[in-house]
């Protein structure tokens, strides 16, 4: 490797190792150091083998590049991935101008992909909900400790990787309070939990989780974890991959085809209490979302809602036919919203 290469890797590695020090998440650290080094490999490619040799003309190249990424089975690379590798490259040169190790940031003004507000993929009913929840074989161990996860993820709709990661401390069942420690972005939140979840967590710590720390014990006291509250078959914490194994299993036997394993409890819990009037700024408190747009999109999921006040206001439900208007102060709105479809047909027909 030249010196001129080693400058530009020594930069992203003196990055990385800054943001380890300051607490990153593991999957946060591994996710920049893989888009890292594919951005430096497309330098070195084309010649650019000091960070002084990365433009805002550079970055437009690279940006244009990901656009026609093309990945193994021909599909280009999605929005949100794109996103994601170019963010890596703009955090790590405005750390670098921070640090006094460029002199201008060529990022500054980088435009990033415009991404789409997708709505959740899948989301359960109440029916469904309880179909999975009567999967487990309740006569089993680990179907025991199977229906309280699945409770859990139902009632506080937390991550995977918050509910493998919660301790026997974290469940304050006389509040009704769950506390997840160091969810997304390192911050810590109370959630509440239903009645429902804390008796059949309860009944899995009482009747189920002392054998699984007695196999622990059993095999190696090196192995053995007593704080972890989900432990796997051989007394250890659950892992996160295990878990979404187990979900995808339940939600099969279910008959529901629906994508999706441990996020879809996460996305029903917040659209179930939605419809049921749940505040969305209530939601992005339990959810745990820094910003309140990523809670929106429960917002747009609401079809009951909309199912009724199309009920209650369509004509061919409340038997306008005749196309009449009560003369009432609100009578001018349906003209006014005529001549807005009206507009909109014509700039359609201009397209």
């Amino acid at each position: 490797m030249s010196r001129t290469t080693s400058a530009l890797a020594q930069l992203i590695a003196a990055y990385v190792a800054a943001i380890e020090a300051q607490g990153y998440a593991a999957s946060t650290l591994a996710s920049r150091r893989l888009h890292l080094r594919q951005f430096l490999e497309w330098c070195d490619a084309r010649g650019l083998l000091a960070p002084d040799e990365i433009t805002p003309g550079i970055l437009e190249r690279y940006r244009q590049w990901l656009y026609h990424l093309r990945q193994a089975d021909g599909a280009a690379l999605s929005w949100a991935t794109q996103s994601h590798k170019l963010t890596a490259v703009r955090m790590l040169l405005a750390w670098a101008a921070r640090s006094k190790r460029i002199t201008v940031n060529p990022a500054a003004n980088l435009e990033m992909p415009t991404l789409p507000k997708r709505l959740p993929r899948a989301v359960l009913s109440v029916s469904e909900v309880e179909r999975v929840l009567a999967q487990p074989d309740l006569s089993t161990a680990l179907g025991l400790r199977d229906r309280a996860i699945v409770e859990v993820l139902y009632s506080t709709g937390i991550r995977r990787m918050e509910l493998v990661g919660l301790d026997c401390t974290d469940l304050d069942a006389e509040r009704g309070t769950l506390f997840v420690r160091e969810g997304k972005g390192k911050k810590d939140r109370l959630v509440p939990i239903g009645e429902r979840a804390v008796r059949w967590t309860l009944r899995y710590c009482d009747h189920v989780r002392p054998t699984l720390i007695e196999r622990a014990a059993r095999r190696s006291t090196r192995h053995r974890n007593t704080h972890a509250l989900f432990l796997s078959a051989r007394g250890m914490r659950l892992r996160a991959t295990k878990l979404t194994d187990r979900l995808h299993q339940y939600l099969a036997r279910a008959g529901i085809e629906k994508p999706g394993s441990v996020h879809i409890f996460r996305h029903t819990m917040a659209t179930l209490m939605h419809d049921a009037g749940a505040d969305i700024r209530d939601l992005q408190e339990i959810l745990g979302h820094a910003q309140l747009s990523t809670t929106a999109i429960y917002t747009h999921v609401s079809i009951e809602r909309l199912k009724a006040v199309h009920t209650r206001t369509h004509p061919a439900h409340v038997g306008h036919a005749t196309g009449e208007f009560s003369s009432g102060v609100g009578a001018p709105a349906p003209f006014l919203l005529a001549a807005d479809l009206a507009a909109e047909a014509a700039e359609e027909a201009t397209d």
